[in-house]
C-alpha cells in the first residue's frame, strides 16, 4: 500500500522559514517525479514544486520561484520543501504527490491529474 505521509512545523510568521518532510513508503521512490501542491480555503489545488526522479529538474511556481526549494532524498524516500520568506498567502494545506511517471516539465508539472499518489496533506500557517 502507497503512503505518502507530510510533516513539518505548521504555524510560523511572515519573513520566517519552514521545511516540509514528505516520506514514501510501497512505491519504489526513484521511479517517480514528486511534487508538492497547495491548497487555500475556497480556492483549487495548485502546484508549488516539483522534481524529477533524480532531483537533475525543477520546477517552480511563479509564486514561490526564489523563495522555495524542492529537493529528495531517494536513499531515505523523502521529499522536501523548503519554504524562506513565508507570506501569509502561502497559508495553506500542503500536499506532496507522486507523478505518473519519473519526469515531468512545464504544464506537465502543474496539473494534478498528473499525479498519481497523494498524501494526505499539512497545515500550514503564516502569521502577520
Amino acid at each position: 500500500q502507497v503512503q505518502l505521509l507530510e510533516s513539518g512545523v505548521g504555524l510560523v510568521q511572515a519573513g520566517g522559514s519552514l521545511r516540509l518532510s514528505c516520506a514514501a513508503s510501497g512505491l519504489t521512490f526513484s521511479r517517480y517525479a514528486m511534487g508538492w501542491f497547495r491548497q487555500a480555503p475556497g480556492k483549487e489545488r495548485e502546484v508549488v514544486a516539483a522534481i524529477s526522479w533524480s532531483g537533475g529538474s525543477t520546477y517552480y511556481a511563479d509564486s514561490v520561484k526564489w523563495r522555495f526549494t524542492i529537493s529528495r532524498d531517494n536513499a531515505r524516500n523523502t521529499v522536501y520543501l523548503q519554504m524562506n520568506s513565508l507570506k501569509t498567502e502561502d497559508t495553506a494545506v500542503y500536499y506532496c504527490a507522486a507523478h505518473v511517471s519519473r519526469y515531468c516539465s512545464g504544464y506537465g508539472c502543474s496539473e494534478p491529474s498528473g499525479y498519481k499518489y497523494w498524501g494526505q496533506g499539512t497545515q500550514v500557517t503564516v502569521s502577520s
